[in-house]
């Protein structure tokens, strides 16, 4: 469960930003403020896992307001304003969504905070492999479907659209394979080929320039080989 806080002075934008998260299962508001003066009142009691922020406010803008956290929730700014991403990225912002965003942007940008969550859960002591047991949502014929990363199969590319197949279903989806790649644990999934993404936990043999998953056949592409030799150490 993400807890998540609003920070904006439009109150348009709390029910669009709170509407779009409703529409997710993992997502709790735990407040609305209005201005950055709020907000730090309320983190100097409280703690969220993310903050949707605006930066132009008054009273204190929202660059500002996150330079006076010595320990800042993941952040997605959301603002009208393109000119200011630069420094956006070099404060370790998750996103940076230019008003108004679409649902699908939206999603993306929550996406990514939620990979960085799983990957802040893994310490030393355990393995490296990030886990598979979250789960990512795929846009497809104007629906997003919900799905656990660990049913994937394998992804393939197909001239503008991508085929996700998991253990129950096939989803076509226009995202790239760079763009699903990137929403996926490093660990688990590689690319093989230009058109291909395998997960390694459902490989059943490798022979050849050829990968086995179930009944699937999958080509292993010359310049994808290294990342196999990984995986076989």
């Amino acid at each position: 469960m993400i807890e998540y806080m609003i920070v904006d002075d439009e109150s348009i934008a709390h029910d669009i930003i709170k509407g779009y998260c409703d529409m997710l299962p993992n997502m709790k508001l735990q407040t609305n403020c209005y201005d950055a003066i709020e907000a730090l009142q309320y983190l100097n009691l409280n703690k969220v896992d993310l903050i949707f922020l605006d930066l132009n406010m008054p009273k204190l803008q929202g660059f500002d307001f996150l330079k006076t956290l010595s320990n800042p929730p993941k952040t997605i700014i959301t603002t009208a304003y393109s000119e200011f991403a630069l420094e956006g990225y070099e404060l370790n912002v998750v996103d940076y969504l230019l008003k108004p965003f679409s649902f699908e942007r939206f999603l993306k940008a929550v996406q990514k905070a939620n990979i960085i969550e799983s990957k802040k859960q893994i310490t030393p002591s355990h393995s490296t492999k990030i886990s598979t047991s979250n789960k990512i949502f795929i846009s497809s014929n104007k629906k997003q479907f919900q799905v656990d990363m660990s049913d994937i199969l394998f992804i393939e590319a197909s001239g503008n659209y991508c085929k996700v197949i998991t253990k129950k279903i096939t989803l076509t989806t226009r995202d790239k394979i760079s763009s699903l790649l990137e929403k996926l644990p490093t660990n688990d999934f590689i690319q093989v080929h230009k058109s291909f993404v395998v997960a390694s936990q459902h490989i059943n043999s490798i022979e050849g320039n050829q990968i086995k998953i179930q009944e699937h056949t999958i080509p292993i592409g010359k310049i994808y080989k290294r990342n196999l030799n990984k995986l076989l150490g």
